[in-house]
């Protein structure tokens, strides 16, 4: 596909080649700051993720690296994954052998660790059982693509652990909600099971645990994890400053159709998330076509979408409560393998024009934000947005790579 008829539609010429140098200013950015270990740092000079790589994050930057060729480079995030999560295979022994005992919160793996691979002295929200499974589900990803040796005790580890683990509440995507049982976790443990049992790697007991596993959380998420109804802020009615319209001003909710059920942010509750769509593309747990995966995608686009950039859910008030760069990747990849060219392409395009001076994407933007009177506070706390951020980066890598976009 040509970027600038299809994908980016646009007639600035300018703008065309803007998407495809951010393409290779990403690859720099993260090539340059891959630490020796291989570990990804979230944001090399921000002051509360400098220092740390979150197998979240990483996971999703090493698969734009993978997409765009840098095999040994997201071998080498892979390969420092398998010694981080295989050394603390004891770990989860322990904590497997509690005879029933339910696990306290700061027992449990922790979500980042120091580039070098140690547990963080910091205090943070660490229990989040996601990474683990995006993780496997990149690992996979990455080996189907480029074949190599498998770090294999750890991709047991870790599945040992979602497999024990998965129905315990923790953490979401954003760090929030201890209490909490969330779908977009749920979906990325289920696709995490899913590749560790397709990898190979698991004994045949392990194996049919983990399916056994797999299919327990798309039954749960089928019986109290989707909503029949339109999402709070979709109806006429929505707060001045709520995210109103799709990716590109068109009419709201029309790209993605019709509304057959969505998908919530966790179990119970009616809120949509922008991390919801990754449940679809690309942790499968409902397809693309599947009434509730086109339903959450057109309710998360409705609800959180505009003109391009996305923010994380309504209530949202993180520095304000702005778009992320990195949900428009992700709802771009949801349009791409939807057939939907042309809106992805928008999505691509808005990622790319968010680029700081030197070609930097910053975590979230703040030109429209949900709660403007909040934004001062994180800034005294730890500073201006976090920019670059390296998974902003590989989402942008993930969604060109979707649309054929090349340097």
């Amino acid at each position: 596909m040509n970027a600038d008829d299809t994908a980016v539609n646009t007639e600035d010429h300018a703008l065309g080649a803007a998407v495809r140098a951010l393409v290779s200013r990403s690859l720099d950015v993260i090539a340059a700051n891959q630490a020796a270990s291989g570990a990804y740092p979230a944001a090399p000079d921000f002051s509360a993720y400098r220092g740390y790589c979150w197998l979240r994050d990483g996971a999703f930057i090493a698969e734009g690296m993978s997409r765009h060729g840098d095999a040994a480079g997201a071998w080498a995030f892979h390969a420092w994954c398998g010694r981080v999560i295989g050394e603390r295979a004891p770990w989860v022994d322990m904590l497997l052998d509690r005879s029933g005992r339910t696990p306290a919160p700061a027992e449990m793996l922790p979500a980042r660790f120091t580039l070098d691979g140690r547990d963080g002295d910091d205090e943070w929200w660490d229990f989040q059982l996601d990474g683990y499974g995006t993780w496997l589900w990149a690992l996979a990803e990455h080996a189907r693509r480029h074949g190599g040796n498998l770090p294999e005790e750890a991709a047991r580890t870790a599945a040992r652990y979602l497999t024990a683990f998965w129905g315990l509440p923790c953490y979401d995507w954003w760090e929030e909600h201890l209490a909490h049982r969330h779908v977009s976790t749920l979906g990325a443990i289920h696709a995490g099971l899913r590749a560790a049992v397709a990898l190979g790697v698991l004994t045949r007991p392990e194996s049919e645990a983990a399916t056994e596993a797999a299919e327990a959380i798309a039954a749960l998420v089928a019986a109290e994890g989707v909503a029949e109804e339109v999402p709070d802020g979709v109806a006429e009615g929505v707060p001045d400053g709520a995210a109103r319209g799709n990716a590109a001003g068109s009419t709201p909710g029309s790209a993605a159709g019709p509304y057959g059920g969505h998908l919530v942010k966790w179990l119970g509750s009616r809120e949509v998330d922008g991390s919801l769509v990754a449940c679809v593309e690309p942790f499968g747990l409902y397809s693309a076509d599947h009434p509730v995966g086109a339903g959450t995608v057109a309710a998360v686009e409705r609800a959180l979408a505009w003109e391009g950039g996305v923010h994380r859910y309504l209530a949202d008030t993180f520095y304000g409560g702005g778009r992320w760069p990195l949900l428009s990747g992700f709802l771009g990849w949801n349009h791409a393998r939807a057939g939907r060219t042309a809106e992805a392409g928008r999505y691509l395009a808005w990622m790319a024009a968010q680029a700081a001076p030197g070609g930097l994407l910053p975590e979230q933007v703040s030109d429209r934000l949900l709660a403007p009177g909040r934004r001062a506070e994180w800034e005294e706390r730890w500073g201006p947005v976090a920019t670059p951020l390296l998974w902003s980066h590989g989402m942008y890598l993930v969604l060109a790579d979707e649309l054929g976009v090349r340097p």
